[in-house]
């Protein structure tokens, strides 16, 4: 409630409002005297309802919208903190029709002076003291700042949410007041706040599940009956519960049903747990279809099922092939951990015959991956995989030879990235690290690899973009029969254009073949004529080879089209290898269905 000594108090702005579409709206012309752009927004856009119900109207009723312009004005200001405006409107005319001439003076702007926080319930005993404090410490409208109705309103929802958010859930507002001195342009906060009973964790009800067992549930609400009530505690099982994939949406709250409270001896109160669950469809069935210029065109087929013999299981399994590749694959997930660890086991089928290099594969591996979000508001994630993997090979080198091999290999590989937006970044970076360990099983050789790539992104103007990327990665090994994936062969639309897809590497017979060492590095500056289409201009730099020292640089540079889609921009690129001395298009377009 705000209430009012004398007068309106006012505050001023200043804008414009443009010539209304309909000729017999009158045109508006604001001289702000110096408001500041909230209070501008607020006037313009109060204005302009009222000047589109002016067409066709007669004088009696343009006189009356008029005046509810100019109370309209004034009403503005006075959110802004300006309680005493002199507001003037004269009326005009000209060539297209009639116009309103607002003129403003905003006059001493409205502070407040001093704020009386009151709190009452089990809140104010001793127990709660050092909260209160911090409570009050927290309260975001001070003393000295200007009195904006909005900031008044923020305020007032975020010291109750202070309050509510822990032990004291049933907590509300019992009065809240600004008074207003417009003479003096002043306003006194007072707000009071009853916070109820402590409130405890009563037993737990979920509602919602069909095949999922309550076990899962379980796994992640865990607590015993009588522990305080925390807002986060709830909020992290809710995510838990909705990031397993079992569920539709999840939802944590307490039952606040009067008639479900346990009042319990010291006067504090039990509340009974309530989890909603909207389970996941039972299965699905997805196919999707593409083409790019590295793979041609690419087809798959992917089948999931949630819970398996009643088990929180999922399982996925599909197939894919383009002229490059072709795999099949079964996975088993697992529900993740309380510590969110996401364990998957599954055996994969898969071939390649990339560049004279012949590969097939059979394997049975596991995987375990954590997603984490940084600290407070950061927009920083953090992406950690584990890795483990048992393998046979046959590799057949063009012109060369063939071996197989059975490996046992494990990996790790760890990402940072911190960036306006994932699919489409503008500004932020990208840090991923990747170590790898491995033995023949037949003959016990080791072999290892590490990597480490990096990206920058830096906004130019309103739309354009600079990026620059690299990578670097080294193998060491005491075998000539590496799996096909530990070697580097790099070349393509995402590493270096202009080239074939994976041609550069170490030449054995007619093959490119893995190398022990690669280096990569890119600057691509991408210019937006609007919102969604623009071109971009690139340099590429690379090569994979026997070592850094051997390394001669494959330059590709080039220039394409860009448009933005849902799913990330996309690419067509004209890029000239100078190597090869040839011009290559990459581009790529994917359809899920």
């Amino acid at each position: 409630m705000v209430v009012m000594r004398a007068g309106a108090a006012c505050l001023l702005l200043a804008l414009g409002l443009g010539y209304d579409a309909w000729a017999a709206a009158p045109e508006v012309i604001i001289d702000p005297g110096g408001v500041g752009p909230a209070a501008l927004q607020s006037i313009t856009s109060s204005v302009g309802v009222i000047t589109r119900l002016a067409t066709d109207q007669d004088a009696s009723e343009l006189s009356r919208l008029r005046r509810r312009a100019r109370e309209a004005t004034i009403s503005a200001l006075e959110t802004q903190g300006y309680f005493s405006p002199k507001v003037t409107l004269n009326v005009g005319r000209d060539v297209g029709g009639e116009t309103w001439d607002i003129t403003i003076e905003p006059r001493e702007r409205t502070k407040v002076e001093s704020v009386d926080l009151s709190f009452k319930g089990q809140i104010a005993s001793p127990e709660f003291a050092g909260r209160v404090t911090l409570i009050k410490n927290h309260w975001e409208l001070k003393a000295g700042q200007p009195f904006i109705n909005e900031d008044w309103r923020q305020a007032k929802a975020s010291l109750i949410d202070n309050v509510s958010s822990k032990d004291f859930f049933l907590a509300h507002v019992l009065s809240s007041q600004a008074r207003i001195d417009a003479d003096s342009a002043t306003a006194d906060l007072r707000m009071d706040v009853d916070s109820g009973p402590r409130v405890r964790l009563g037993a737990m009800t979920t509602t919602g599940l069909k095949r999922v067992p309550q076990k899962l549930i379980d796994r992640y609400v865990r607590y015993e009956p009588g522990e305080p009530y925390d807002q986060t505690q709830l909020d992290d099982w809710q995510q838990a519960l909705q990031s397993t994939g079992f569920f539709r949406g999840a939802f944590v709250t307490l039952d606040s049903n009067p008639a479900h409270r346990t009042v319990l001896p010291n006067g504090e109160v039990e509340l009974p747990l309530q989890v909603r669950v909207s389970e996941a469809p039972a299965r699905r069935f997805s196919t999707s279809l593409g083409i790019d210029s590295d793979n041609g065109v690419r087809g798959e087929v992917l089948y999931r099922q949630n819970v398996v013999f009643g088990q929180p299981v999922w399982i996925e399994t599909g197939a894919g092939a383009d002229k490059n590749r072709q795999r099949a694959f079964y996975d088993v997930h697992f529900a993740p951990t309380v510590n969110g660890y996401k364990d998957s086991v599954g055996v994969l089928f898969s071939h390649s015959n990339i560049e004279g290099l012949d590969t097939s594969r059979v394997g049975l591996g596991w995987k375990r991956k954590i997603e984490r979000n940084a600290a407070g508001d950061s927009r920083v994630q953090y992406e950690t995989q584990w890795a483990l993997l048992a393998a046979y090979d046959k590799t057949k080198i063009a012109d060369f030879g063939k071996y197989e091999v059975p490996t046992l290999v494990g990996t790790w590989d760890w990402l940072r990235r911190d960036v306006d937006d994932k699919s489409d970044p503008r500004e932020g970076n990208l840090i991923a690290v990747g170590l790898g360990a491995g033995v023949t099983l037949d003959r016990g050789e080791p072999f290892y690899r590490s990597s480490i790539r990096a990206q920058q992104w830096w906004p130019v103007g309103r739309r354009d973009v600079l990026t620059v990327r690299a990578q670097v990665g080294k193998v060491w090994s005491h075998t000539a029969r590496l799996p096909e994936d530990f070697g580097y062969r790099t070349g393509g639309a995402s590493t270096i254009r202009g080239y074939r897809y994976q041609s550069i590497g170490i030449v054995q017979g007619a093959a490119i073949v893995g190398a022990p060492a690669l280096a990569v590095a890119s600057v691509e500056y991408i210019h937006y004529f609007n919102d969604r289409y623009g071109m971009d201009v690139f340099v590429d730099a690379g090569d994979a080879a026997a070592s850094f020292g051997q390394m001669k640089l494959a330059v590709g540079y080039g220039i394409g089209a860009v448009v933005r889609t849902p799913a990330g921009p996309f690419y067509a690129d004209v890029a000239y290898g100078q190597r090869d001395h040839k011009l290559r298009i990459h581009f790529s377009l994917g359809i899920a269905f």
